[in-house]
């Protein structure tokens, strides 16, 4: 104990003869203790459980207590004296570590100070005229300056704290150990998107750098980052080697690096020190239950982990290839259940599980009474092993989703950010969640916007290509066309463009431009055919080549397995049209079976009313009346409608019969009426957040 007391002293000291100097961190503390960075690293972890980082700002803000109490200074001079360039994160540090503001704590102090001598003075009566006019001048100066504070703080956490991990290099010729290299990226990059006042952005966002030759700056403006954390690993034996360098964007600096030698035994605490102290490179602030999440072991049994990251690395190969690769994924199965074998409490192994059931047997399913059974059975095992699995908690919410358990889905999806605060996926579920369940596209673009920021992988422009729908669903088809534009941009697929702007025109009601539109589509791309492209030829009144693709989309949908959830309907009124009654009646039939199964089961189509509006359609145009109003009457229980919805209403044939009735024309005008106030609701917004 006397040693250890001894070495922190001697550190102690080291720091403090060196606390003005805002570049004395880290490496050249471990410089001065004659020490290699990673040994002492080690060190100070088993005496103090700190990292070097976090040492050397508990002494500069212990010596800033002292210079409060015993100092004339101002906040930002005694910041300045003790290292800190920032004024602004040293009020954050100081107060994350003491429980107060600086200026709080020497407000306290002098309060809690006796005085020196007191002289009695007759009390005198207050004037409350004049206390008034106190108060007045103190909220004058004191409101003005909290602002600005408050924005200094806010630009500080905004603009400097978004990273980039890179794919590690391999260095070794042990070709079979590679998966470990992207192993270690992975947890690395996971642990630092358990911080919220980081922005990281996702693993599939930087998988195109693997060999690329790009410049930092370049990375940097593609990803909308101020820094890249670059990594080499090299395997030798039982020995690891990793080299890691953090790097400014914007001036392609190199800010920090270090050499970290380890063994099996060290992975998960090599994970977390790179994590932590990139952290602390980057001034973000760690709280208690972060670094907790960051420092947790998934396992003590690391043959057990091998095969964990051996299938997680064939799980990967698996979404990365073209034709998703069956053989990789049963070999990611394997290996899964491997891992469970070693060690039956592995969590995130079960959710891995779960992933591979729901992308195995979804469309099987869909109709069934057990569907996403094993989803849901498997991700709460796992979260009964780790309470703070957001993995898992993401995966059943999306599950709970599909399965119409609305409170649990929002619950789970808390969970998941509050966990995970960087995870994309989280943020694109609960932005659909908006949409379609609660009908808030404030909510839906809040949400977008953040998944936007955290994927910039090959489904950014997925990601934009909807948020552009979410404008143009709103009535700002300007706005939306934008977004539209940049995903061209991005990938320079005008066939992916023309659908987008098929879905304006087809959002506005234009049938002869969506037509011309998806004919183009077609004859560009001819191998799938679009889900969409008979029903358009249809409304346009071309009944020919509405017959042509209704078959070819038969047979593209027995082939596939998919269930064809909307088109039965369009193709018994194409058959009616044409005369074949009997055969139309049958499609009528198919879509009001599977229609009313979805609404029994819960399943999404009827959790967004899409089946209630299609059988309110079949049932209009079959005569039956009363049938139908019902289900209108239960879309429009909704709290508000986008524009597409709207177009529906006025435009789709099969609602013919009724169109003119006084109670349809009702239920159109609430229709009407609810998409106006969405729409001014969202304008209102998006005009302060400076969107419109």
């Amino acid at each position: 104990m006397l040693m250890h007391r001894d070495f922190i002293y001697k550190l102690t000291n080291l720091v403090e003869a060196n606390l003005a100097n805002e570049n004395f961190g880290p490496e050249e503390l471990a410089r001065e203790a004659g020490m290699s960075h990673s040994n002492l690293n080690r060190k100070l972890k088993s005496i103090s459980n700190q990292n070097v980082s976090h040492f050397i700002r508990e002494v500069r803000l212990k010596k800033a207590k002292d210079l409060l109490l015993n100092e004339d200074l101002n906040i930002a001079e005694i910041a300045y004296a003790v290292g800190f360039g920032s004024p602004t994160y040293f009020i954050r540090c100081f107060h994350e570590y003491f429980g107060v503001t600086p200026l709080e704590f020497k407000n306290q102090e002098l309060v809690s100070k006796p005085e020196e001598q007191q002289v009695v003075t007759p009390l005198k009566k207050s004037n409350p005229k004049n206390y008034l006019i106190f108060l007045f001048i103190v909220l004058i100066v004191l409101i003005p300056a909290s602002i600005l504070i408050t924005r200094e703080i806010s630009k500080s956490a905004i603009y400097e704290k978004s990273i980039a991990v890179l794919p590690f290099i391999y260095l070794s010729h042990e070709a079979e150990y590679k998966y470990q290299s992207d192993a270690m990226m992975d947890a690395i990059l996971t642990n630092l998107s358990k911080i919220k006042d980081l922005r990281v952005v996702s693993r599939t966002s930087v998988e195109q750098y693997r060999e690329s030759h790009k410049s930092a700056k370049d990375i940097g403006r593609e990803q909308n980052v101020d820094y890249l954390l670059e990594g080499s690993v090299q395997h030798e034996n039982n020995e690891v080697r990793l080299i890691v360098q953090l790097i400014n964007t914007k001036t392609e600096d190199h800010i920090w690096s270090d050499i970290y030698d380890y063994t099996a035994e060290d992975v998960f605490s090599v994970q977390s020190e790179v994590a932590e102290t990139v952290a602390d490179e980057l001034k973000a602030v760690i709280t208690p239950e972060e670094k907790q999440l960051i420092q947790k072991v998934p396992t003590t049994n690391l043959t057990a982990y091998d095969f964990y990251l051996r299938g997680n690395d064939e799980y990967e190969q698996y979404f990365l290839s073209n034709n998703r690769d069956t053989v990789a994924m049963n070999k990611a199965w394997h290996h899964f259940q491997k891992t469970l074998e070693l060690d039956s409490t592995f969590a995130l192994a079960y959710t891995k599980l779960a992933d591979i059931y729901w992308e195995k047997y979804y469309w099987k399913t869909y109709l069934s009474g057990n569907f996403l059974d094993s989803v849901i059975i498997l991700t709460s095992k796992s979260i009964a092993f780790d309470s703070q699995c957001a993995e898992a908690y993401y995966l059943r919410s999306a599950g709970y989703v599909q399965l119409n358990k609305l409170t649990e889905a929002n619950k789970d999806l808390d969970k998941a950010i509050k966990y995970n605060p960087n995870n994309w996926k989280a943020y694109w579920l609960r932005s659909y969640i908006s949409v379609d369940l609660f009908h808030d596209y404030v909510g839906a673009i809040s949400n977008r916007r953040e998944a936007i920021l955290r994927n910039h992988d090959s489904g950014l422009p997925s990601l934009l290509n909807n948020m552009g729908q979410l404008f143009i669903d709103m009535g700002f088809p300007e706005s939306g066309k934008k977004y539209y534009l940049q995903a061209l941009e991005l990938t320079e697929d005008s066939t992916e463009y023309l659908k987008r702007l098929r879905n304006l025109e087809w959002t506005f009601g234009n049938s002869e431009k969506v037509y011309q539109l998806t004919k183009k589509i077609y004859k560009r791309d001819s191998a799938r055919v679009p889900t969409f492209i008979a029903a358009d030829c249809l409304i346009a009144g071309h009944e020919k080549e509405a017959a042509y693709y209704f078959e070819k989309l038969k047979k593209q949908k027995e082939k596939s397995g998919e269930i064809d959830l909307y088109n039965s309907k369009e193709f018994g009124l194409y058959l009616w049209q044409i005369g074949r009654k009997k055969e139309a009646e049958f499609c009528f039939n198919q879509q009001i079976k599977i229609c009313e199964e979805s609404i029994r089961l819960g399943r999404w189509n009827s959790i967004q009313k899409g089946a209630q509006f299609d059988l309110a359609e079949v049932y209009a145009f079959m005569g039956n009346k009363e049938k139908a109003y019902h289900y209108l009457d239960e879309v429009n229980k909704n709290n508000s409608f986008p524009l597409w919805w709207v177009t529906l209403f006025k435009n789709h044939p099969l609602l013919d019969p009724i169109r003119h009735e006084p109670r349809f024309q009702k239920i159109l005008k609430d229709v009407e009426a609810k998409y106006q106030a969405e729409h001014e609701r969202v304008r209102k917004w998006l005009v302060s957040q400076g969107m419109l």
